[in-house]
């Protein structure tokens, strides 16, 4: 069931440390025998040390103990275990083929289960083949839940479980054993004889598998249900991507085939000497208009009336998603008997209990556990407060951002049109690379600042440090994007002979193509050369890390290298598992980049989709061929991940509408199409002002803005500007749509109960027995409850 490892010098330490160590060791092997383990040893030994493998197994009687303090489910009675997928149940009705849908062989048997009752064993099903009666991920949690508590020195000092000794360094490891290898044999076999790991690998992790539908079953039968509902969350959310992948791919493309048909490019193409501009920069020259004309065309793609329509279409996206997955989580977690799961009370953290300065006594267990101020945790959470390192993050992208592209700019005046798009590009380089190297940064001060404020349970400390690296990547990942979208540009630049300045230097403006354009390449940039590092380092890392640790154990194994080597030692040759963490911080910093920014990137959802496909095998492979296997652990939902995703969701929206207001030229053209021309004809001459007279180098030079011969704003400016405020009120409409729609939902559910009330009511008053009245009435609003939360699949349970 479950396997320590510890290595040993052949020449033992005198050190204090390392006696003590020794007696720890002792007592824990110990009190494990004690706790009805039972116990094989075996060792391998080299010139320099040796490696001891202690096997531990549970018997029935303590199998059948833990379970019930555990309150494991016991099976009732099987029933049908249908494959419920909404896609396979649309292309059934159709009568078209489902080349995603394959056969998995052993499919897990679906159970009606209850909490298990060693008085009530008989009841159970299969409660007589004892040696099968509890799954391997059944009998991996109760060993551990044994290891987890069982005491190696003094309760008063909590020196108790496997996770402290881990720290301490008296074991090496400590992980359950994988069900035989991944490798599938070199002849023709039946896919019912292949253990569950062949299984796994043949039909989801392997490369061939990537459009089919992955057998979520399988893997929450071998890794539990918190593995398992990671890979069901990041599968529906790739396969939601798809049909924003379709409409994005569409809305480009169709920017791509009326780009000829656009007037204001037209118009450019066609100016020749008619537009003399003024210089871009400080040290830049004059120039003619028309010399941007492809940078014109090329912007057109990624601003134009469709990306507005995809806008908000991904905005509809974003909240649909989310609620159907909810929808899709609730059908698992009763699928799976989790949906009243709840984390039983949780032991204190090793490292807190190594650091807490006192002891108190639990209230709900009752005994004495390391204790930490509550006050003293407020305050130095306080201290560790994010604002001051997120502001100079902040300033740090913009000054980067800024003087970067600002100070490159004057030395390719050899190429001055297309000196500003060569600086965006360069720039956008040089902050992914900054974006990489500040990811570890954060991510350790974050871990460190975490284990400062000292937190009582491994779940406090994760929703801590989960939210402080989440905020540390936003500002790291997106700071950038929202300087170019909504701070470079025309709003702070000023205009000739005014210009705007900061430390002695000429405010940024957007290139002569506009600022979605920049905005487009940055986030291309960004997001997709993000995925290609991740990707490569997920592909690699694991493999180096596990060749590295072979190589380690090829030396100490040394004579026996020529024998087969045995299944506890191929799986301490693997890598420790790395949790979910990365991964679902890489997952929903993707959908921020494609729900966010969309507007100035419609093509942002093809390439998460694309990087998904790979991302799913890749996970899959890590957990099958490369991980050692995990502790199953038992969840109901993605946790405070689906919160951030909700926090994204709804920022999209406002962020999508300020951009198609104030960035793009939606609408601009579109107040000029209702008050001057339908077709845009002298668009943009009317976009353009000449130079104060004030300026020295005016020469009947122009410039892109709405104001006057003397720098002041037009009527057309303030008209825009009412409309670009009403243009957002309308499109935060949605947001209010849906709190509408979670009324609706209450007010129906409420009434459902009000209409059973009456019911029974009328029932009970016929009644001779007011107890049975009020049964009655708990009965039935506890049915009815149940008819409108609990999914379809299970209903008849």
């Amino acid at each position: 069931d479950f396997v320590l490892v510890w290595e040993e010098k052949l020449r033992p330490s005198k050190k204090r440390r390392s006696k003590q160590r020794e007696r720890w060791k002792r007592k824990f092997l110990k009190n494990l025998q004690n706790a009805g383990l039972l116990m094989e040893k075996e060792e391998t030994l080299s010139e320099h040390k040796s490696i001891h493998y202690l096997k531990l197994s549970a018997p029935w009687e303590v199998l059948v103990y833990y379970a019930e303090e555990l309150c494991m489910r016991a099976p009732l009675q099987a029933h049908p275990n249908p494959d419920r997928n909404s896609s396979a149940d649309l292309l059934r009705k159709l009568h078209i083929p489902n080349v995603m849908d394959q056969r998995v062989p052993k499919k897990p048997v679906d159970y009606y289960t209850c909490a298990f009752r060693k008085s009530k064993l008989d009841r159970f099903l299969g409660s007589d083949a004892r040696d099968s009666y509890f799954t391997n991920t059944q009998r991996h949690r109760i060993v551990y839940e044994i290891l987890a508590q069982t005491i190696y020195g003094k309760r008063k000092h909590a020196e108790i479980g496997i996770d402290r000794l881990l720290n301490e360094g008296v074991y090496s490891a400590a992980f359950p054993l994988h069900e035989g290898p991944f490798e599938l044999p070199n002849y023709e076999v039946l896919d019912d004889v292949l253990n569950p790991r062949q299984i796994l690998f043949r039909f989801w992790a392997q490369w061939r598998c990537w459009y089919k539908y992955q057998p979520l079953d399988h893997i929450r039968e071998y890794f539990g249900e918190k593995v398992a509902i990671y890979f069901a969350w990041l599968g529906f959310y790739t396969a939601w991507l798809l049909p924003a992948a379709a409409v994005g791919t569409f809305v480009f493309l169709a920017g791509l085939f009326t780009m000829g048909t656009d007037m204001p490019a037209q118009e450019i193409c066609d100016s020749g000497v008619q537009y003399l501009m003024c210089p871009l920069c400080d040290t830049c020259g004059n120039w003619n208009l028309s010399e941007i004309c492809s940078m014109v065309k090329v912007g057109y793609l990624f601003d134009h009336p469709g990306t507005v329509f995809f806008s908000i279409f991904m905005s509809f996206w974003a909240v649909s998603f989310l609620e159907y997955w909810k929808r899709k989580n609730a059908t698992l977690a009763h699928h799976w008997d989790c949906m009243d799961f709840q984390e039983e009370e949780e032991r204190p953290r090793p490292e807190f209990a190594a650091r807490a300065p006192c002891m108190e006594q639990n209230p709900v267990t009752g005994l004495k556990e390391p204790h930490f101020p509550e006050r003293d945790r407020l305050s130095r959470i306080l201290t560790g407060s994010m604002a001051i390192i997120i502001m100079v993050r902040w300033l740090h992208t913009l000054a980067q951002t800024r003087l970067y592209g600002g100070r490159l700019q004057p030395y390719l005046s050899f190429c001055v049109l297309q000196a500003g798009n060569i600086a965006n590009i360069s720039s956008s380089m040089v902050n992914l690379a900054l974006i990489l190297l500040m990811s570890q940064v954060y991510t350790s001060l974050a871990e460190k600042l975490t284990k400062w404020e000292m937190h009582r349970t491994q779940t406090q400390h994760e929703d801590a440090f989960t939210f402080k690296v989440f905020i540390f990547q936003f500002v790291n990942f997106y700071s950038s994007p929202f300087y170019v979208a909504f701070f470079k540009g025309s709003r702070f630049v000023g205009y000739p002979g005014q210009y705007g300045k900061l430390l002695g230097m000429r405010n940024e403006d957007c290139g002569p193509g506009g600022c979605l354009i920049e905005l487009a390449q940055q986030l291309f940039i960004i997001m997709v050369g993000k995925q290609i590092v991740s990707n490569i380092q997920e592909f690699l890392v694991p493999k180096l890390k596990a060749w590295h640790q072979k190589r380690k154990l090829a030396q100490v194994r040394g004579a026996q290298i020529c024998q087969e080597p045995k299944r506890w030692e191929e799986d301490y040759e693997l890598i420790e598992c790395e949790g979910l963490f990365e991964e679902y911080l890489e997952m929903v910093l993707q959908f921020g980049f494609i729900t966010i920014f969309v507007a100035a990137f419609p093509l942002a959802p093809l390439f998460a989709l694309l990087n998904n496909w790979v991302e799913i095998r890749l996970d899959a492979q890590k957990f099958v061929c490369e991980y050692r296997r995990p502790v199953a652990e038992r969840a109901q939902d993605i946790g405070v991940w689906f919160f951030i995703l909700d926090v994204l969701a709804q920022l999209s929206v406002i962020v999508n509408a300020f951009l198609i207001a104030f960035t793009s030229e939606f609408l601009p053209r579109l107040l000029y199409q209702y008050e001057y021309d339908s077709h845009l004809h002298g668009y943009v001459n009317f976009t353009l002002a000449y130079s104060p007279p004030s300026y020295v180098d005016s020469n009947h030079t122009m410039y892109k803005a709405f104001r006057d011969a003397h720098g002041s704003y037009t009527l057309f400016y303030w008209k825009l500007l009412a409309i670009r405020l009403g243009f957002i009120i309308a499109f935060e409409v949605r947001r209010t749509e849906a709190v509408k729609i979670k009324r609706e939902r209450y007010l129906a559910k409420q009434a459902l109960a009000d209409n059973q009330d009456v019911l029974l009511t009328v029932s009970c008053d016929s009644s001779p027995s007011p107890g049975q009245c009020q049964q009655c009435t708990c009965v039935s609003v506890c049915l009815c409850f149940c008819w409108y939360q609990i999914p379809s699949s299970k209903a008849g349970g």
